[in-house]
């Protein structure tokens, strides 16, 4: 039993699952999902063997302490950007001994957002050790309140670990 929501935690076995066969480690770099994401993994029996660790930087100051980011990119283009997401990816591969990791920032509301960035404006970056391949992408999460945006992006966030 868990107290997760059961499409999270059954992706999460899939996720340990695959990563175990690839032979890869993971890391997580979350904002908005607080977390999350890294809660349903631990969930998995075995997940030790898999999930290095997971930062939680909810503030700007904890994405530049913890995972590097520039407080340039984040004055240039904001907390939830591509740019931003990007650089935390890379901060968690930096900072862990993982192989492969994702980054999460978004704006959950009910507060927080603009015409530019609505509330459900999540976005996600894979980073993956000895490679450039930029994956990156910005989704807008709609008619859910900031349980249901928060439980998407971990969804999403779920699916990029798999191998």
């Amino acid at each position: 039993m868990s107290i997760l929501p059961e499409d999270l935690t059954t992706l999460a076995q899939r996720v340990i699952a695959a990563n175990r066969d690839a032979g890869r480690m993971i890391a997580l770099a979350e904002s908005c999902t607080g977390g999350l994401v890294t809660a349903a993994l631990t969930e998995v029996p075995g997940s030790s063997a898999v999930l290095d660790r997971g930062f939680v930087t909810y503030s700007n100051q904890a994405k530049h302490q913890m995972l590097s980011v520039s407080n340039d990119i984040i004055d240039a283009f904001g907390a939830v950007s591509i740019a931003c997401a990007w650089a935390m990816a890379q901060g968690a591969l930096k900072h862990s001994s993982a192989d492969v990791a994702v980054a999460i920032t978004g704006i959950a509301g009910p507060d927080g957002g603009s015409d530019m960035k609505p509330v459900g404006t999540v976005v996600f970056a894979r980073a993956v050790r000895g490679s450039d391949e930029l994956v990156a992408e910005e989704k807008l999460i709609e008619g859910e309140d900031r349980a249901g945006i928060r439980h998407q992006a971990a969804l999403v966030a779920l699916e990029l670990l798999l191998p």
